[in-house]
C-alpha cells in the first residue's frame, strides 16, 4: 500500500468521462493510480497519489476533462493527507478502539475525504473504515472511534469541513459501543461482511 504525500479524488457523473479523464491525467503527470472504477449510482471514481506537484497537475487535468464534458460530481486535492485516511481510502480497515464510535455519512466521496481529513488532524481518533460511494447510492461513509469527547469533536469538525450544507447527510455518536457490534464493525459495514453473531453466554438452540 502506497501512502502518498498527496492525494487527489475526482468523482465523475459518467463512466465514459471518468475513463477518459483517467487516461489524460496519467499521461499528463507521473502519479500513481491508487484506485479507479465504477461506483454507485452509475458514477466513476478516480483516486491518485504522488508528490504534491505531480498530483496537483494530474488532478487539474482530470477536473478540466470533467468540466469539459459536464460530468464533474465532486473533487478534492489533499497536499498532506492524514496517514490513516490515506490507508483507509485504499481499503485498510481497523478495529474500533475506545468506548465511543462516530458514524459520518456525506453526500459525495470527496466531501467525506475532506471532512475526515480535518477531523483526524484535529483530534486523536482512530479511523475504523472509510467507504467511497460504492453500495451507498453515491454517498461516503466513515467510522471513527476513541474517547467520547474526542469522537464528539471529530463529528463537529467533520461537519464544519463537509463543504456545502447539502453534503452533510448525517453524523451519529454512540457513547458506549456494544461489544457484539464492535466485533461486527471490525469486519466491515457492508451487509455481506456480517455473519451470524450471538450474545456472549447465549445458549444455542438445538434443531
Amino acid at each position: 500500500m502506497q501512502l502518498a504525500s498527496s492525494l487527489a479524488l475526482v468523482e465523475f457523473a459518467t463512466t465514459a468521462a471518468g475513463i477518459l479523464a483517467t487516461d489524460q491525467a496519467l499521461k499528463r503527470s507521473p502519479v500513481a493510480m491508487l484506485r479507479c472504477g465504477t461506483v454507485h449510482p452509475g458514477r466513476y471514481l478516480l483516486l491518485l497519489g504522488g508528490t504534491v506537484a505531480a498530483t496537483a497537475e494530474a488532478h487539474t487535468m482530470a477536473v478540466d476533462v470533467a468540466h469539459r464534458l459536464a460530468a464533474l460530481v465532486d473533487e478534492i486535492h489533499l497536499p498532506d493527507p492524514h496517514p490513516l485516511l490515506s490507508a483507509a481510502v485504499q481499503g485498510e480497515r481497523r478495529s474500533p478502539t475506545g468506548d465511543a464510535l462516530g458514524v459520518l455519512e456525506l453526500g459525495t466521496s470527496a466531501s467525506l475525504v475532506r471532512a475526515v481529513d480535518a477531523a483526524l488532524k484535529t483530534v486523536p481518533v482512530e479511523l475504523v473504515e472509510a467507504r467511497l460511494s460504492d453500495d451507498l447510492a453515491g454517498r461516503g461513509l466513515a467510522l471513527v472511534s476513541g474517547r467520547l469527547p474526542d469522537v464528539q469533536t471529530a463529528l463537529d469538525v467533520a461537519r464544519e469541513h463537509s463543504g456545502h450544507a447539502a453534503n452533510w447527510v448525517g453524523g451519529t455518536l454512540l457513547p458506549r459501543l456494544d461489544d457484539t457490534l464492535r466485533d461486527v464493525l471490525a469486519a466491515g459495514t457492508r451487509f455481506g461482511d456480517c455473519r451470524t453473531w450471538e450474545p456472549a453466554g447465549a445458549e444455542k438452540v438445538e434443531g
